[in-house]
């Protein structure tokens, strides 16, 4: 069993990295279709690459992209941190206060309940936009704050005030690119990267189909809009009415806006422009790659009153060590299910190696979710013991009212334009 020893070693020593690569399957067998993440166009991310075993470049399809990974740890930590099993620093945004405004009427509330936001769940960590703009119960701003004020004195040789306050901020990476000083604002590098490729991908062709069972014909009525988004049928001469307008998102008033008839079945070409387009693939097999740099880790130091020891480095260190296996491992424990109809399964056990010296076979181990817990447990007693602080209760905040206003303004033009989202 891997111990908290081992770990100090290892994150101490002149071991590269621990890493974990994982041959998956479809979960409906070999030869399953499953659908990857598209981007712009729909169109999948591709290329080809050198694999072990194979003499030329490989098909391979994206899956899971670095960043998608990094959300399904965070998200992995932070469901382990409301069931109680982990304690991290955590900070909270809680929107669940706000009052709702009923569909059609005015106020100062919120259309849509959003509940709570938290530095695990945002996108730029605990520099994200829904940080920064919100406040602590004073009423001072978030960056203003003396947990705020830290982010910006954080740097390689000062990792304390982030180890404090968002720790996974120190392993998954962070730009403080929106914070008081711009685009010199604090930075780190990724620690732990983790991505999901199909192999050998073949794809497949896009389908379309709907087969209504009241059997409306497209050129039924023209239909219109009514005050509550619902429709309602044109006579003639309200069709020649130019106050009245089609049913928000149609072209023409035809029943079809209104969700209601056929759809042909049709194909789609499988590319465009060279690209492939979303109509899934199938693969020999998929493989997940997780890789913990402890370089990465080692340049960071911690000291208390502008003293760094190494004791204190090692500690820290050992604790982003073990945040990071324990993250991989919780998100592990809850499936690879990473969109519909792309639920892959592992082949064998989900194992880890650790590179230690040059030349040498890597250290393998196994590490259930349990012994993942308890090491980092561990790790952070040891941190605590030695002077450094770990935020052990959610820093709670609330939105400012600027940003509630911008909420509110947002859920209402997603009602009133269909629920379309813009470009960011």
């Amino acid at each position: 069993m891997f111990d908290l020893k081992q770990l100090q070693d290892a994150v101490s020593g002149s071991a590269a990295a621990f890493r974990s690569r994982v041959s998956l399957q479809p979960a409906g067998g070999e030869g399953d279709k499953v659908f990857p993440p598209t981007y712009s166009g729909a169109v999948y991310a591709t290329e080809k690459r050198r694999l072990p075993g194979r003499n030329e470049p490989v098909d391979c399809v994206l899956l899971d992209s670095v960043q998608s990974q990094a959300n399904r740890v965070e998200e992995a930590l932070q469901d382990a941190v409301d069931e109680g099993r982990i304690c991290i620093p955590v900070i909270e945004v809680d929107f669940s206060d706000i009052s709702l405004i009923e569909p059609g009427q005015e106020g100062d509330g919120l259309y849509e309940p959003i509940g709570r936001v938290t530095s695990l769940e945002a996108p730029h960590r605990v520099a994200d936009a829904i940080l920064r703009d919100s406040e602590d119960e004073s009423g001072t701003a978030f960056r203003q704050t003396e947990a705020g004020r830290k982010i910006g004195f954080a740097s390689l040789r000062n990792a304390t005030p982030l180890f404090e306050i968002c720790p996974t901020a120190l392993l998954l990476g962070l730009w403080d690119s929106t914070g008081p000083k711009g685009g010199l604002g604090t930075k780190f590098q990724r620690a732990l990267v983790s991505e999901i490729i199909g192999i050998d991908a073949s794809y497949g062709t896009k389908t379309s189909s709907r087969i209504d069972p009241l059997g409306i014909r497209k050129d039924a009525a023209l239909i219109y809009e009514t005050p509550d988004r619902g429709w309602t049928l044109a006579s003639e001469d309200a069709a020649k009415d130019k106050k009245k307008k089609p049913l928000l998102k149609g072209k023409d008033g035809k029943p079809s806006e209104a969700n209601h008839g056929n759809i042909v079945p049709s194909l789609s070409d499988v590319s465009r422009d060279g690209q492939p387009l979303a109509g899934g693939v199938t693969i020999s097999s998929a493989e997940q790659m997780t890789v913990l740099s402890l370089p990465a880790l080692r340049r960071l130091q911690f000291p208390i009153d502008n003293q760094a020891t190494v004791e204190r480095n090692r500690a820290g260190r050992t604790v982003l060590a073990a945040l990071g296996l324990c993250g991989a491992v919780l998100a592990a424990e809850r499936g690879l299910d990473l969109r519909s109809r792309c639920l892959l399964w592992p082949t064998g056990p989900i194992t880890w190696e650790l590179l230690d010296r040059p030349g040498s076979d890597p250290v393998s181990f196994e590490l259930d979710a349990e012994t993942a817990i308890k090491l980092l447990a561990d790790a952070v007693a040891q941190a605590t013991a030695a002077g450094l602080p770990w935020m052990s209760e959610p820093l709670r905040l609330k939105p400012a009212k600027k940003l509630v206003d911008l909420v509110r303004s947002s859920q209402k033009l997603a009602m009133t334009s269909g629920g379309e989202g813009g470009d960011a």
